[in-house]
């Protein structure tokens, strides 16, 4: 494993299993005695997330404002939820919590919210904000049917931003199994080429940090 990894997780969409990532790679992380923490620099809606994460960092962060600086009670899209409440997202505080999580521990995640090109403002996206974060990006998909566009569309734009790949998580939020999700792997690999692509069945618990 490399020392201090920090890595962003984006998804293909809302709803593909990041959080649920995000906590496996830290149990995995911690348990070769290495300290570990989740970021979640915007939360919109509950703050289940943020709380799964904070939980599952180590040592334990001294609040969940620290992990989780922006939260945003409309479930919506950040731009959308910060019109809605009338308030900006504050990008600076963002910035200075992941410098201050950088400092403190060995490995930091940091967990998107929905997708690549979801607005924080008009003119700024999650892929942007992971930009100035992160050099490396793991991408987490729904595996089933309709996914390879999505993939391939969110690779190219990561592509696109200079950031490096670190991999590609094929995720079974569902326990039913179609073709698509059979055959998804193979054609990831002939397309993409990814530095690392891994199947995480239904009801997996653990996960095996690959990087």
């Amino acid at each position: 494993m490399k020392e201090s990894l920090n890595l962003f997780i984006t998804g293909t969409d809302t709803g593909v299993g990041k959080t649920f990532i995000t906590d496996l790679l830290l149990s995995s992380i911690i348990k070769k005695n290495q300290s570990a923490v989740g970021f979640k620099p915007i939360s919109c809606g509950d703050r289940n997330d943020a709380e799964l994460i904070f939980k599952s960092s180590y040592p334990e962060p001294s609040s969940i404002d620290l992990i989780n600086p922006v939260h945003l009670k409309t479930p919506a899209a950040p731009l959308a939820a910060s019109l809605i409440e009338g308030r900006e997202v504050d990008l600076d505080l963002i910035k200075r919590h992941h410098q201050e999580l950088k400092n403190s521990y060995d490995n930091v995640i940091v967990e998107g919210a929905g997708g690549w090109a979801v607005p924080i403002t008009a003119k700024y996206c999650i892929g942007d904000l992971a930009a100035e974060l992160c050099s490396d990006v793991l991408i987490v998909v729904d595996n089933k049917l309709g996914a390879l566009n999505k993939t391939i569309l969110t690779y190219n734009a990561i592509r696109d931003k200079g950031l490096r790949l670190a991999g590609i998580v094929l995720n079974h939020v569902e326990p039913e199994r179609d073709t698509a999700s059979i055959s998804n792997k193979t054609i990831l690999e002939e397309v993409i080429n990814p530095p690392m692509i891994i199947d995480i069945l239904h009801g997996e618990t653990e996960i095996e940090y690959p990087f």
